[in-house]
């Protein structure tokens, strides 16, 4: 009988024990946990690029570790500074942490350009969120794409516009030397001349430059229509400022590099009636919900122009690691161009070099009482 009981108290020990492990709820069984990396400026003049673009990565990955996600995900938020050493550096800091599978990154095409080449050494998959120079994606690296359109795809349409509706018929040019600001110079003059306009001069200067007076005091005399900056934020607020310093009254235009409440902030009261092309809004329910989900965590920083380019990297690069899983980055890189994915900035597919299809229409963007505003057509 003392047998029998104790056979019978091991028996039902046993089936008491596959009962309460049967009970245990899914997430008792921990996840392996994975990395992905975001690079932007996170520091300096450009930084509300990279915030708003880094609180856009962090949205996508505090949402899928929500949800039903296979993989516990740690978001791994570096400064690139606008630098391209800097850049070289948290790069390859990614690179070398095998927990990390992919990245998004980067919001300057010279930093790009220089990381570019460690991610496909690395042969780890990086979706470019921001830099919009051609030659990223011109190299058809397997590993590197792009969602954002090139500043081929703005200065066209710009051009054009302002030819036959600005009025202008005669413009100066003004960029930085770094590749993005040469490309802006080149195709802004390519796409004027075609539209009909004319040149009056083209001036490059070294990223950083602070006083512009010269070449502005000779700009003066040539009594262009409009002048046109192919740099990005800081510089862009210092031409405009000292433009108004010396009593230059034609507008100053751009692409969307300058696009930004610190252009405002540089440039002062002198930042009136400037104007820029962004690629048109494209309301879509997945964005409207993005930019709902944004402002419910209360980030410190304000979304930027970006945001929801760095969001939509982010949740391609969720999607086609859900699907394929970690073990083979290079499949990871083919599901990335392959992919056809319906998101906050549409249907966005890649070309066979991995550069975005998403047709870009421009609006654009004029300084109006201190704000940027929509300009009527």
């Amino acid at each position: 009988m003392t047998i029998f009981n104790a056979r019978r108290r091991r028996l039902l020990g046993s089936v008491l024990l596959a009962t309460a492990m049967a009970s245990l709820p899914t997430l008792a069984f921990a996840k392996d946990t994975i990395k992905l990396g975001f690079l932007g400026p996170l520091s300096g003049g450009n930084a509300p690029q990279g915030l708003g673009a880094r609180n856009g990565f962090l949205l996508a990955i505090k949402q899928a570790n929500e949800g039903n996600y296979p993989y516990t995900i740690e978001g791994v938020a570096l400064d690139d500074a606008s630098d391209p050493q800097t850049g070289v550096s948290a790069a390859m800091k990614l690179a070398n942490d095998s927990a990390v599978v992919a990245a998004t990154g980067h919001w300057n095409s010279p930093v790009a350009l220089a990381t570019i080449p460690v991610f496909h050494r690395f042969e780890m998959p990086m979706i470019v969120w921001g830099a919009i120079g051609p030659k990223i994606t011109e190299q058809n690296l397997p590993e590197i794409t792009r969602v954002t359109p090139t500043l081929v795809a703005e200065n066209q349409p710009l051009a054009g516009w302002a030819f036959k509706t600005l009025g202008a018929k005669k413009v100066a040019i003004v960029a930085d030397t770094s590749d993005y600001g040469v490309s802006n110079a080149d195709f802004f003059k390519k796409f004027f001349g075609e539209a009909g306009g004319q040149t009056s001069s083209t001036d490059l200067l070294p990223v950083g430059t602070t006083d512009f007076r010269t070449i502005l005091t000779r700009i003066k005399g040539e009594a262009p229509d409009a002048i046109y900056f192919g740099g990005v934020i800081t510089e862009a607020g210092i031409l405009r400022k000292q433009m108004a310093e010396l009593g230059l009254t034609m507008p100053m235009i751009g692409i969307s590099g300058f696009y930004d409440p610190e252009f405002i902030s540089v440039a002062g009261k002198a930042a009136e009636g400037t104007m820029v092309s962004y690629p048109a809004s494209q309301s879509n329910p997945a964005l409207t919900k993005m930019e709902a989900d944004y402002k419910a965590q209360n980030y410190a920083e304000a979304p930027s122009p970006y945001t929801k380019y760095a969001y939509e990297a982010t949740q391609i690069l969720l999607k086609v690691i859900a699907d394929n899983g970690i073990e083979d980055k290079a499949k990871l890189a083919q599901a990335i161009r392959s992919i056809k994915h319906d998101g906050v900035l549409g249907t966005t597919s890649f070309d066979d070099h991995g550069q975005t299809q998403i047709p870009v229409e421009i609006e654009i963007k004029v300084v109006k009482d201190g704000a940027w505003t929509t300009k009527a057509n």
